[in-house]
């Protein structure tokens, strides 16, 4: 699979069901302590009021939250409907268009990013590029938090909310994303999983690494 398409496929997908995953996930926070702390966590880590990338921030409910905490946060992602939702329900915050492999900002922009579930879709083989970007972006003592689901099986969505789009969402291992994290030169400061909660329907562990480039 090229860039383009899996590039394609991921915002193909999310422009399909950004209303319906907006609604079923509107207070998704509110019943996932682990990520609030974590994410709380992140904003202490953040160095004066420089800008804060949300990569993937999907309807943005991330990017809010870390802008509640003070941070001077904005959103970017592939689908122009789930960018649209996060623009409608946070008219004070800048939300972009773009792929996280190819960010629109300078070397050193940014004092903190995050990829809070959005690189689980990225193949395997684009990881290094992926990491190597955040490297770039990032100001050097600047934070990285990477969530996403543990594990080795992927997972397939087919046809979500009766829409006609299917895309895979690929678990990782914490030790293999850490290993990829340094060798895109950050330094790894913590290492967090959480057991899945079976009232959220999860049904596998979730986490959470933060990283730092070096100063």
């Amino acid at each position: 699979m090229t860039e383009a398409d899996f590039l394609n496929r991921t915002r193909t997908f999310y422009d399909a069901i950004a209303e319906d995953y907006a609604a079923l996930f509107q207070d998704e926070l509110a019943e996932r302590p682990v990520e609030r702390a974590m994410l709380s966590v992140f904003a202490e880590l953040v160095e004066g009021d420089g800008p804060v990338a949300d990569l993937g921030c999907g309807p943005g409910r991330t990017t809010a939250r870390l802008a509640s905490m003070g941070l001077s946060v904005f959103g970017v992602d592939l689908s122009e409907s789930m960018l649209a939702i996060a623009r409608r329900e946070n008219p004070e915050l800048r939300f972009e268009r773009g792929s996280m492999l190819e960010l629109d900002l300078p070397d050193g922009a940014l004092a903190g990013a995050l990829s809070f579930y959005s690189s689980i879709h990225t193949p395997v083989e684009r990881l290094p590029d992926l990491f190597a970007e955040f490297h770039r972006v990032l100001a050097p003592g600047a934070p990285l938090l990477v969530a996403f689901q543990a594990g080795d099986e992927h997972r397939h969505h087919d046809r979500p909310f009766g829409h006609p789009v299917s895309l895979t969402f690929r678990r990782r291992r914490p030790e293999h994303i850490a290993e990829l994290l340094t060798a895109a030169g950050l330094a790894l400061l913590s290492r967090t999983v959480r057991e899945p909660d079976p009232a959220l329907d999860e049904t596998s562990p979730q986490a959470f690494l933060i990283a730092r480039k070096p100063a």
